[in-house]
């Protein structure tokens, strides 16, 4: 052994978790760091010096505003030498004085002056065309041809001045839509008179660029900072206004707040499609090229309207799915279902309400298996549900007995869902058609109270919603009626990822996204019925497009029976493969002995179902689109009220006043100060709907 190597020192063995030197070196902020932090963040510097990303792109409009100067300039001459004309025309008409004299009803009498002023002003012309022309001829003999050179550049110059803005073009076209080429580039001019057409900002306020537009795909790109006190979310609620002044099409146009880092509540980004981002043939699922997948992993879903992927976590969460019939809404749960079948360790309750062949190659993997709309299919759903509550409190108490190693906060892991010793898989409960199920008016004993099928498999579903993803249950539901009386309120309030594909009206679209989200610009029925598969996304965990996303438009892969039938096939290989394959799959449907007290219990089961009242129109609608705001608010102005809901306002005040709501004045803050407008105290829609309450139990009785 040489002089300069050393022997090795025997040191204590390092555990996993266990942290190996305390002090973190830290580099100290050097001048030139401070010197950039201070050149990206100061006000006085340019936005096109503070990257190089801004640089390139200044550089690069500035060799296109060249490029084009040429022909602006042309252009500009052309549209001055013809405002040049019409002027001298209505000048040598004697038009101003000709108009006031209609005006006075005295043309007759002023005819004679009127014509020798026009005269007159012929010969001004004459003679001012005779003298332009003399003192050219001299100026060219005592200087030559520069002299004509100056002053056919003096006319141009004068001429480019006056026509240097078009004089009323005809019609409009899209401002942001085409390729980017060297005869045409975005003027933001246009993007703040846009915002002001659409009422985004007061005709004295203007935008401030943030970045300069830019090709991002197949659109423009650019973001803004509203004026101080106007929000983004503003502009995101009346996106269809703003595509309206911009004349593309509102599928084109996406708005989005920047949030996070660099963002702030006035700031917005907006993309401009070039055409229709949801048109064109169906995107085939990455999915069918995948051999096996980790349920632990989002699922690719879809793309959004910038091609970018999306994938939806069902992890932690849970998934409701609604559209109106042949709209995809069966193809898009197969979608999130494709990635758990592909994931031999995941389990799967498969329930369909339809009884059709979709969910017929699921059956082959199913642990346990429901096909049909019968009282019987009810029923073994049911049973079904009540088991896996059982399952759920089962796994609460093994993982409180579990190593804080092996379980640190009583949450199952991805090695604790992967141990079959454990017996503790993700466990997806897919229902389609869930109405049907929720529906069932068959009534019967539970805990002693009575009740119906549909209500009790609500109330199992709601506690799978609410208490199973900590136990690795994931709930899938999807239906055709999203309205309230279908899928209830305490079972929505728990389904943490929303999926909206077109459906009748905007109420429809707030069961499935949430409450008020219509306001907030997201809006289901507005979707095309040409968009096959496109939705209103709201996802509950992070995706590509950013954590802070509220929702978005998403268009779903697309999955036919074929390939779904081949991932299916997989799937059970998978499970053959590991020694997963269990339940219903390999023929076992016997039901285990489970505690239906215990189960009880946890659902908390144990007041009689009572039929909520139905109130009369208009005041449901109001009721519904206020929801929560009826307690944060005290006046709602008519005009709100009448443009959301979409009503004649004058029948819409008789009905109201008919039900008890009388409306009333009152100052509200607007762009130009407070303003007195007639609308309605919350107060009293909320002694409405109690009175109408108190009236419809008085007349029904108690529920039996």
């Amino acid at each position: 052994m040489s002089a300069g190597e050393r022997l090795p020192v025997p040191a204590d063995p390092v555990f996993e978790g266990e942290l190996v030197g305390d002090e973190v070196p830290v580099s100290p902020r050097t001048a030139q760091h401070r010197f950039m932090n201070w050149w990206t963040c100061s006000r006085r510097v340019p936005t096109a010096l503070k990257s190089r990303k801004a640089a390139g792109q200044t550089t690069r409009d500035a060799i296109e505003w060249l490029a084009r100067s040429p022909f602006r300039s042309a252009s500009a001459v052309g549209r001055g030498a013809v405002l040049a004309v019409r002027g001298w025309r209505r000048w040598v008409r004697v038009h101003d004085y000709r108009e006031a004299a209609e005006q006075s009803e005295k043309l007759a009498d002023k005819f004679v002056e009127i014509r020798a002023l026009t005269l007159f002003r012929w010969k001004v012309t004459g003679l001012v065309v005779v003298a332009s022309a003399a003192v050219l001829v001299v100026v060219h003999l005592l200087y030559g041809e520069v002299a004509l050179w100056c002053a056919a550049g003096a006319a141009a110059v004068t001429l480019a001045i006056t026509g240097r803005r078009k004089d009323g073009a005809p019609g409009r076209k899209p401002v942001l839509a085409g390729p980017r080429t060297l005869t045409w580039t975005m003027d933001p001019q246009v993007l703040v008179d846009a915002f002001r057409d659409a009422k985004l900002i007061g005709k004295d306020e203007s935008l401030r660029l943030v970045e300069r537009a830019a090709r991002v795909g197949d659109g423009w790109a650019i973001t803004v900072d509203l004026p101080a006190t106007r929000k983004a979310a503003d502009v995101i609620k009346h996106r269809d206004a703003l595509a309206s002044a911009l004349a593309v099409d509102e599928v084109q146009l996406i708005v989005e707040r920047v949030r996070g880092k660099g963002g702030h509540a006035g700031r917005v980004f907006l993309w401009v499609a070039d055409e229709d981002p949801y048109a064109g043939p169906p995107l085939r699922t990455p999915l069918v090229d995948v051999e096996r997948w980790d349920a632990w992993r989002p699922v690719p879903f879809g793309r959004d309207a910038r091609q970018r992927r999306i994938d939806l976590p069902l992890v932690w969460t849970s998934l409701l799915v609604g559209a109106i019939p042949r709209q995809g809404k069966t193809f898009a749960t197969r979608l999130a279902a494709a990635g758990l079948v592909l994931d031999p360790y995941a389990r799967l309750y498969v329930f369909d309400g339809k009884g059709g062949k979709d969910w017929e190659a699921a059956e082959q993997i199913a642990y346990r298996f429901v096909c049909g709309d019968e009282l019987a299919h009810a029923e073994a759903v049911r049973d079904h549900l009540v088991e896996l509550v059982a399952e759920v409190q089962s796994r609460f108490a093994r993982m409180a007995t579990l190593d804080d190693e092996i379980c640190p906060e009583s949450k199952i892991t991805p090695a604790i869902s992967r141990d079959l010793s454990l017996g503790m898989p993700i466990t997806a409960v897919i229902i389609d058609e869930v109405q049907v199920f929720l529906e069932n008016p068959t009534r019967e004993q539970v805990g002693g109270k009575k009740t119906t099928l549909g209500e009790y498999i609500a109330d199992l579903l709601s506690y799978l919603a609410r208490k199973g993803p900590a136990a690795g249950i994931v709930v899938i539901l999807a239906t055709q009626r999203p309205d309230s009386n279908t899928i209830p309120s305490r079972l929505r309030a728990v389904l943490g990822s929303r999926f909206a594909l077109r459906v009748m009206d905007w109420r429809d679209s707030n069961i499935v996204l949430g409450e008020q989200m219509n306001t907030r610009g997201y809006d289901a029925s507005t979707l095309l019925p040409s968009h096959k598969g496109v939705g209103i996304l709201r996802p509950d965990g992070e995706t590509d497009a950013g954590t802070d996303v509220l929702a978005m438009t998403v268009r779903t892969y697309y999955m036919p029976n074929l390939e779904w039938r081949a991932i299916c096939a997989r799937g059970r290989a998978l499970r053959e493969a590991a020694g997963t394959l269990a339940g219903h799959a390999v023929g076992d449907d016997e039901r285990r002995a489970i505690d239906s007290a215990a189960v009880v219990k946890a659902l908390g089961t144990g007041q009689p179902v009572q039929t909520p009242v139905e109130l009369p129109e208009p005041l449901a609608s109001v009721v519904q689109l206020l929801g929560e705001q009826l307690d944060g608010r005290e006046f709602v102005p008519t005009a709100e009220l009448v443009e959301a809901l979409d009503v004649e306002p004058t029948a819409f005040g008789r009905e109201m006043g008919e039900l008890g709501c009388k409306p009333i004045r009152q100052y509200v803050p607007s762009d130009d100060g407070m303003r007195r407008v007639r609308g309605y105290l919350t107060a009293e829609v909320k002694a409405a709907v109690e009175r109408l309450s108190a009236d419809e139990i008085g007349s029904t009785g108690e529920p039996s």
